[in-house]
């Protein structure tokens, strides 16, 4: 892995092999999300606890302070919306000009494996890598699910994650499941951070979730409205970094949140 590669990859992965990334690019095909009204606000008191942010480049340049900015990991594919035909016929939004016009850590596409567009979205991917490589930039495959939550199992999620691995994904980011999660790591030889999806009901499901994952081998996180939808955001984001940078227990992690 050359030099520029393995330096990118430092500023998002810290020295202890962890990380917790912030993701604020709902919009994208949401529109104004709940809690990213305007998402500079929202994310400002949070940039202390988070290692990176997933963002749009829209959202990075009227948003972001680049005056000291946490490490970019921009948003790079799009073209769909939620009142759309299909959140899966997405393409790459956005140019390797302007991917290095913007210095950013890394790069995030989604794929949709075992969608009507899984052909198109796989090489999405594998054409970022192509792009990207050469300027040492990594790219981090987001394993969509669109509207079919009920893909989000072992099964379908290691296939996913092992495809993304193959076509050059560096950094995969997939769903946790219940049973099996530790297959679904093992079988990809590329590190997994976790996604959060919909906001869970209980703020002990998310601590739950997060530890059990990370003891089965995730090296992270990127969940956003687990944390900037929560009345008590602050507390969730410090309790989330001491379960992945800390080695936090449950009970631990519950009592940060609530400020015991």
């Amino acid at each position: 892995m050359d030099w520029g590669m393995k330096n990118r990859l430092s500023q998002l992965i810290r020295p202890d092999g962890h990380c917790m990334f912030m993701p604020i690019d709902h919009g994208y095909f949401q529109g104004p999300t709940t809690g990213l009204e305007r998402p500079g606000e929202t994310v400002k008191p949070l940039l202390l606890y988070c290692d990176a942010l997933f963002v749009t480049r829209g959202t990075l340049r009227s948003a972001i302070d680049p005056a000291g900015s946490k490490p970019i990991i921009l948003r790079v594919s799009g073209g769909t919306s939620m009142v759309g035909e299909d959140l899966a016929n997405e393409s790459v939004t956005t140019s390797i000009d302007d991917i290095i016009r913007l210095n950013v850590s890394a790069v995030g596409v989604s794929i949709f494996v075992g969608s009507k567009y899984e052909r198109e979205t796989l090489l999405n991917l594998a054409n970022l890598v192509n792009l990207c490589e050469p300027y040492g930039i990594p790219v981090m495959a987001v394993t969509a699910v669109g509207k079919e939550t009920e893909k989000m199992e072992a099964r379908y999620l290691a296939l996913a994650c092992r495809i993304a691995a193959e076509l050059g994904a560096k950094v995969v980011k997939t769903y946790w499941c219940k049973k099996d999660f530790d297959k679904v790591v093992k079988g990809c030889p590329v590190p997994v951070v976790m996604a959060g999806g919909p906001k869970c009901e209980t703020d002990l499901e998310v601590l739950e979730f997060v530890h059990d994952g990370m003891q089965k081998g995730a090296i992270g996180i990127n969940l956003g409205r687990n944390i900037w939808q929560n009345p008590k955001a602050i507390g969730m984001a410090k309790a989330l970094r001491a379960i992945v940078h800390e080695k936090a227990s449950v009970k631990s992690a519950n009592g940060i949140l609530n400020g015991k």
